[in-house]
């Protein structure tokens, strides 16, 4: 029997989606996709598009009153489009990428309200981005109750890094509290993981580096397919110059904004978070194609690039120190996919490591960057992070794996590959689903 699955990636202003629809145990099909967006502005605006690039459906609507969830409206409007898009296929349930699942929360798992509860109190780590991942949650469990709701984490994927790579040098007591290294864009490294045994057993088995490169961007070191390293580590501030997030910085800076600047802790929050990364140093834009652009004529914007590929190099090098080595390199997320400068730049600073790029194939944004003589085999792949939240939604629900309803995936499951209907088609051919990459 057909059935279908509703994957949800909420941000602080946006809840994007992907609806699959299934046959059985056979592989899904994405049928529809788009977006909420300007939650919390005077007109929020939901948009949905087909597999073959057709506006399914369009609507704008006034702003939520003062005191009212502002995506109760929105996810009404989905869950109901949802609904009556599918006809007589089920909604077998919804998945949410919930950005922090703390220490415990290594594994995608059924919601209930304990689950909730739980997961809110892990505001104090995330209070950005986890009460946006939470906000959809809520809104359909006052919508349709009987619904199933699976969580899945940013976090999780990282869960197998060694306890020295994620501890803090601070008290004793600040661990004892949760104050560790915790990592991000887990499902986009699950899904890149998931795919090199096809793509290229000798990386599956082997050391590579992933760089996720988007306006929120991190690497993560993979060993044989599990993480034993990556930049991200408390926050999502940490590791990359990001679009707006400056990465690693010296604490010291933080003390030097408090006692001179008279900064507060919002304060600090808004410089770290909105104002610095590209459009700190640029002055101009957290836009890696306007920095391009302008910089031929301003030295600012070619500041701000060289910065960007300096860490990321720089940090690539210290991936390739906790694997011992390195035998791949993988770009993807909007700029490791498409932005073939950087990749260029990026990869001439890394020929110390005996990586050749292949210029022509790096222009065409080929699936294989590297040339036959590189020492490093360098991948361009695409993240599909919707993908992986559905299958772990199959996974917890029973609807592939034969998990009970109520039963995550142990820890250390190992999941199949994504064979997917557009995981061999190049590049450009995709359909584009536009990526929550804020977080």
């Amino acid at each position: 029997m057909a059935t279908a699955i509703l994957a949800l990636n909420a941000g602080s202003s946006s809840v994007k989606f992907a609806l699959f629809r299934q046959e059985g145990a056979s592989a899904a099909d994405r049928v529809a996709h788009g977006a909420v967006e300007g939650l919390g502005g005077a007109h929020p605006q939901f948009r949905a598009v087909g597999a073959d690039g057709r506006v399914l459906a369009e609507r704008r609507w006034d702003a939520a009153g003062a005191g009212d969830d502002p995506h109760h409206g929105p996810v009404s409007t989905l869950i109901d489009w949802v609904g009556g898009h599918l006809g007589d296929v089920p909604l077998l349930g919804v998945g949410h990428r919930v950005v922090h699942g703390g220490a415990d929360f290594i594994a995608p798992v059924r919601v209930t309200p304990e689950v909730m509860a739980r997961l809110e109190a892990l505001t104090p780590f995330d209070p950005l981005h986890q009460p946006a991942s939470l906000g959809p949650i809520r809104a359909l469990g006052a919508l349709r109750p009987d619904l199933p709701q699976v969580a899945c984490f940013d976090t999780a994927f990282h869960h197998t890094m060694p306890e020295t790579a994620r501890r803090l040098a601070l008290p004793r007591r600040y661990e004892e509290g949760g104050v560790r290294r915790y990592g991000f864009h887990g499902l986009s490294y699950d899904y890149i993981a998931g795919r090199l045994p096809d793509l290229s057993p000798r990386l599956a088995a082997g050391r590579t580096v992933v760089a996720h490169l988007g306006n929120g961007a991190s690497l993560c070191a993979l060993a044989a397919g599990r993480s034993v390293e990556t930049t991200m580590g408390f926050s999502v501030l940490d590791g990359l110059v990001m679009g707006t997030r400056c990465g690693q910085i010296d604490p010291g800076v933080l003390l030097y904004m408090m006692r001179a600047e008279g900064l507060d802790a919002a304060g600090i929050e808004d410089v770290l978070y909105r104002r610095a990364g590209l459009l700190g140093v640029s002055d101009l834009s957290a836009d890696m194609r306007d920095l391009h652009a302008r910089a031929g004529s301003d030295g600012r914007a070619a500041q701000a690039l060289a910065l960007f590929v300096y860490r990321l190099t720089q940090q690539v090098g210290a991936m390739a120190a906790s694997l011992g080595g390195v035998d791949g390199l993988v770009f993807t997320a909007g700029i490791g996919e498409h932005d073939a400068a950087i990749r260029a730049a990026a990869c001439a600073r890394l020929g110390w490591l005996g990586l050749r790029l292949d210029g022509a194939a790096n222009a065409a944004h080929a699936p294989l960057i590297s040339s036959p003589d590189s020492a490093v085999e360098v991948r361009v792949i695409p993240t599909d992070e919707e993908s992986v939240i559905r299958r772990d939604v199959a996974d917890c629900l029973g609807g592939v794996s034969g998990h009970g309803a109520d039963e995550a995936p142990a820890p250390g499951f190992q999941r199949p590959g994504f064979e997917g209907p557009d995981a061999e088609r190049p590049i450009a051919e995709r359909p584009s689903f536009e990526r929550n990459d804020d977080e």
